[in-house]
């Protein structure tokens, strides 16, 4: 029994309900009794197939039963559902609603006993880290022609939009693409500055392949340059700070888009840029560590300011 016949069976039910063995069995080219062994297959994998007697009786999917032409062991669909709720949860999605419409149509057409395991499994999984903040996803088509052109290493026409909402289009030699901290990131050539740029790809509102080819520089790391670029952005405050820790424990909490790190004779210094310096202290504080700010002085009020609502909070009387 091969597994191509036994879809094939699979999609003529879908489509034309009511064919009779005879009927099958010349379309798949095999015997009447081959049907009755497939249909019997499919009933074991959780697909209701109907056999009725008589003139009008035929083969048929249970009414109101829908399933895509795919099958799923329990393994495999555990394994895309999970999927997705991981891709929903750090943003490893295309599409404003693709994740979700996608986790609502495979839910649907599983089995009703695998439906509600695997539904026991999202809805008491718990997350050690906090979910990453809302962003927008990219397109599924720029990302796929990205992705394309980096692995074909041809040139890509961008129509893009910056950050200040100015439209451009540039042609770009796609390098890697890169998902990092909630976002998709194509690193490559920009013919129009000559220099090796980052860029959004959901602000990517299209990419038409070329037929100019290229290579990639020898030792070229996309995910080093992504992450190396994005914590380079100028911002509003340069800060430094002195933690009493190691260097592999500040590793482990302050992640490297964030700041630069360097060990010194007087402790590890952290080096950063911020837009905001009340998240850079609430970042300071949740480190758990003992710390000397040594600019700018705003960041310093702004500890001063965190701890005093933190002792206003645990001074508050219960109500």
């Amino acid at each position: 029994m091969t597994a191509g016949r036994v879809l094939a069976l699979l999609e003529l039910l879908q489509a034309t309900p009511g064919l009779t063995g005879s009927d099958l069995a010349a379309r798949l080219e095999v015997d009447e009794r081959t049907v009755r062994r497939y249909a019997v297959r499919l009933s074991e994998l959780g697909v209701p197939v109907q056999a009725e007697r008589g003139r009008y009786g035929g083969y048929r999917l249970l009414p109101g039963y829908k399933l895509p032409p795919l099958m799923l062991t329990d393994d495999e669909a555990t394994a895309v559902v999970l999927g997705l709720l991981a891709g929903r949860r750090t943003g490893l999605a295309v599409g404003e609603a693709a994740t979700e419409s996608a986790l609502a149509k495979i839910q649907r057409v599983l089995p009703r006993p695998l439906r509600e395991r695997v539904d026991a499994v999202s809805e008491t999984l718990g997350h050690t880290g906090n979910a990453e903040p809302r962003v927008s996803a990219p397109k599924a088509g720029p990302l796929l022609a990205l992705a394309g052109a980096a692995r074909r290493r041809v040139t890509v026409r961008l129509a893009y939009r910056s950050w200040r909402g100015d439209a451009s289009e540039r042609d770009l030699d796609p390098y890697g693409i890169v998902f990092h901290s909630g976002r998709w990131y194509v690193a490559g050539l920009d013919h129009g500055s000559g220099e090796i740029r980052t860029f959004r790809v959901d602000r990517v509102a299209g990419a038409a392949c070329t037929e100019q080819g290229f290579q990639v520089p020898d030792g070229f790391d996309p995910v080093a340059h992504v992450v190396g670029s994005l914590s380079a952005v100028p911002y509003r405050h340069e800060v430094k700070v002195l933690l009493e820790t190691t260097l592999e424990e500040a590793a482990a909490w302050i992640p490297a888009a964030t700041a630069t790190l360097a060990e010194t004779s007087g402790g590890i210094l952290l080096s950063a840029r911020a837009e905001r310096l009340d998240g850079m202290a609430r970042m300071l504080a949740g480190f758990g560590r003992p710390f000397t700010v040594i600019a700018p002085a705003e960041l310093r009020d702004e500890v001063r300011a965190l701890a005093a609502r933190l002792v206003a909070s645990a001074d508050a009387s219960p109500p």
